[in-house]
């Protein structure tokens, strides 16, 4: 069995396609399985830290305004299936799977046009550009979302809701170990927060601020924050050193570990983040970025908060004492953080990756009846 797998930009593309190769080599041993990026994203970095060989494609995202940027991305997405065209020829695929982003677009429409089996997993509550261009020449589509279905284009193949693939460490570590390897009592209250793997600024001058200033009121509170990696130097300079109570760091690897302990989690809204959230049962609050295309956040985050399954805090309300408010009334009040650890699990999808495996099996074996 030989598998490509794209999806690129940010990690919320990258680890549901990193989580899609695991599930095929923990049920396929001798599965061959390569990854296709761009030269320069972060998927060359995350990729390689999980073991996979990555090939490349040279290929832009659209910018929401015009630029000389957007008529070098329409080029690139002219001629980048030409590069495909060529990985697929070498590689000789027998499934090509992309997880969304620009990245996955050169060889998902090459490999469906030369007729390889293509499956396509969008984690969003909205559909994002690419999706919605590539979904009619798929030959499954999953999905984490049931309202996305109604957002694809006529004509597709019926999407199956899976739910997200995550890594199986997500399930293993409990409260108690992970608070164990921090170091943490079961007094201290954890508030994790993180802006996403690339990092937001104005998240970011709202929790250095809530660390240094805020913080202090509440003797119980541990903070854990991760600025992101270009945010870092900048952060670190503010911030200043480490301590018991407050720790900075550019971006977080073990994040299974770190979520298990937390009590609270305050985060961004994408659908990956929000995903892991519903699996372990963490109390958290939103603040979506207003950055991403079709404002997708915020309508995965609406879907939350209307079930009373997390708090949600405006970017434009950063730093604000709004904020601040919610933090300190969700460690005093312990049974708030329970009712919304219970809601949040409703949205959890433990058999996603037994979903995936048997979609995939359907289509290699409609392929092969198909060939014969």
């Amino acid at each position: 069995m030989r598998v490509l797998l794209s999806g690129g930009g940010t990690a919320g593309h990258i680890n549901p396609a990193i989580a899609i190769a695991d599930l095929i080599k923990q049920n396929a041993p001798h599965a061959q399985i390569a990854f296709v990026g761009t030269p320069s994203g972060m998927e060359n970095r995350l990729v390689a830290a999980a073991g996979y060989p990555i090939l490349h494609v040279r290929v832009e995202g659209l910018s929401r305004s015009l630029s000389a940027r957007n008529v070098r991305a329409l080029w690139f997405a002219m001629t980048s299936p030409a590069r495909a065209r060529r990985i697929l020829a070498d590689f000789s695929p027998d499934l090509v799977i992309g997880t969304g982003g620009y990245v996955c677009w050169p060889i998902l429409r090459a490999a469906a046009a030369a007729g390889i089996p293509c499956a396509l997993h969008e984690s969003n509550a909205v559909p994002g550009l690419t999706t919605r261009r590539l979904a009619p020449h798929m030959d499954g589509i999953w999905l984490n979302f049931e309202e996305t279905a109604k957002q694809l284009p006529q004509g597709c193949v019926r999407p199956i809701c899976t739910g997200n693939p995550l890594r199986q460490s997500f399930t293993r570590l409990t409260r108690e170990v992970a608070r164990k390897r921090l170091a943490l009592s079961e007094k201290e209250v954890l508030l994790l927060s993180f802006g996403g793997s690339l990092g937001a600024e104005r998240l970011n001058e709202a929790m250095l601020r809530f660390m240094k200033e805020a913080q202090p009121k509440a003797s119980s509170l541990t903070v854990i924050h991760a600025c992101g990696i270009k945010h870092y130097d900048t952060c670190r300079a503010a911030f200043g050193e480490n301590t018991v109570k407050s720790r900075l760091f550019p971006y977080i690897d073990d994040m299974p570990l770190y979520m298990a302990a937390a009590d609270i989690v305050l985060c961004r809204a994408g659908a990956m983040t929000i995903s892991e959230i519903a699996l372990c049962g963490k109390c958290a609050i939103l603040v979506p970025s207003p950055y991403v295309a079709g404002d997708h956040q915020r309508k995965n985050a609406e879907i939350l908060v209307k079930n009373h399954a997390a708090f949600c805090v405006e970017e434009h309300d950063l730093p604000d004492i709004k904020l601040e408010k919610t933090i300190f009334s969700l460690i005093s009040d312990k049974k708030r953080r329970r009712a919304c650890e219970i809601a949040v699990k409703k949205f959890a999808k433990p058999n996603s990756d037994k979903i995936i495996w048997e979609q995939i099996q359907k289509i290699r074996r409609k392929s092969a009846a198909e060939f014969e």
